[in-house]
């Protein structure tokens, strides 16, 4: 492990590589991503892998189409494959009936496709077979979304980071944060020290104990979060496309298709706090944060 790097990014899941990725590209080829495992060992290998551009901040829209395009750019550069499906997305209005959420939040403004439920019947049942049209009023079709595989896209990133001169230490735990008084870091970790200018915190699920260990106390936590693969489901047998991605936003659940069957993902309404190392209680009883000295700095 190279004793120095003009930054260490610590983490490697998708946001991980992605900013590994990103310094690279600018330049920095100096970098280094640490992983205490095996890359996209925590959260990102069980994500659902949806990508769509319907925001509605203008400027997160085009962060998310960015996106997508990168996806087939760093694809071409490394020659890994993100396992991409851009089979479109649909966002459904519910009836007032239920809830005026989802209605306004699509509807109240000009949108590319929406309609009535008539509208909905012949047009989204074409693209989605599995919604039952009497519930939902109208629903929004975006051509440039769909899922891609999120280990695979980590490991397109790290391909074409490592081109460009980065370099990975898995299965590499960091241990403590130091900063000397240049404001620069010493990275302790069980395979020795690295030492850099700047550290990126990309621990996701550990990114509040990595915040720790430099007395941050980050408003990041961990959610407990439940979806379900279903078996082969006879309405898709036979069909030469994917049914496009589907969200509810009344009924907070997604859903995508996944080989012969489904992908269903729900937003729990009274989610459960999880953390690996501390408790729920731990976590409003937070130790004040300290000033860190320029020009060193942990994002």
């Amino acid at each position: 492990m190279n004793p120095s790097a003009r930054a260490v990014v610590i983490g490697g899941g998708v946001v991980g590589a992605s900013t590994l990725y990103h310094l690279a590209k600018i330049g920095w080829s100096d970098v280094m991503l640490i992983e205490k495992s095996e890359l996209t060992s925590g959260s990102t290998w069980h994500a659902a892998g949806g990508m769509h551009t319907f925001n509605g901040e203008a400027n997160i829209s085009r962060l998310q189409k960015y996106t997508i395009d990168l996806y087939r750019e760093i694809e071409a550069l490394s020659g890994q494959s993100c396992g991409l499906h851009p089979n479109g997305g649909l966002m459904l209005a519910a009836t007032a009936g239920r809830t005026r959420q989802s209605e306004t939040h699509l509807l109240a403004r000009p949108l590319p496709w929406h309609g009535n439920r008539n509208d909905l019947a012949q047009g989204g049942r074409a693209l989605q077979s599995l919604i039952d049209t009497s519930h939902f009023i109208g629903a929004l079709w975006r051509a440039d979304g769909g899922h891609c595989d999120p280990s695979g896209t980590t490991q397109a990133y790290v391909k074409a980071a490592r081109l460009l001169g980065a370099s990975v230490e898995r299965f590499t735990r960091v241990q403590s944060l130091a900063q000397r008084a240049d404001g620069s870091w010493d990275v302790v970790t069980d395979k020795g020290t690295v030492h850099a200018e700047h550290v990126v915190n990309c621990g996701g699920l550990w990114a509040r104990e990595i915040g720790h260990m430099v007395g941050i106390e980050l408003p990041v936590l961990a959610m407990e979060h439940h979806y379900l693969l279903t078996e082969d489901i006879p309405e898709l047998q036979g069909r030469q496309q994917e049914i496009v991605n589907t969200t509810d936003y009344a009924g907070e659940i997604y859903m995508r298709q996944e080989r012969g069957g489904a992908l269903i993902g729900t937003y729990e309404p009274h989610g459960i706090v999880w953390s690996p190392l501390k408790t729920p209680d731990d976590f409003f009883d937070a130790a004040p944060a300290r000033r860190l000295r320029a020009p060193g700095a942990i994002l």
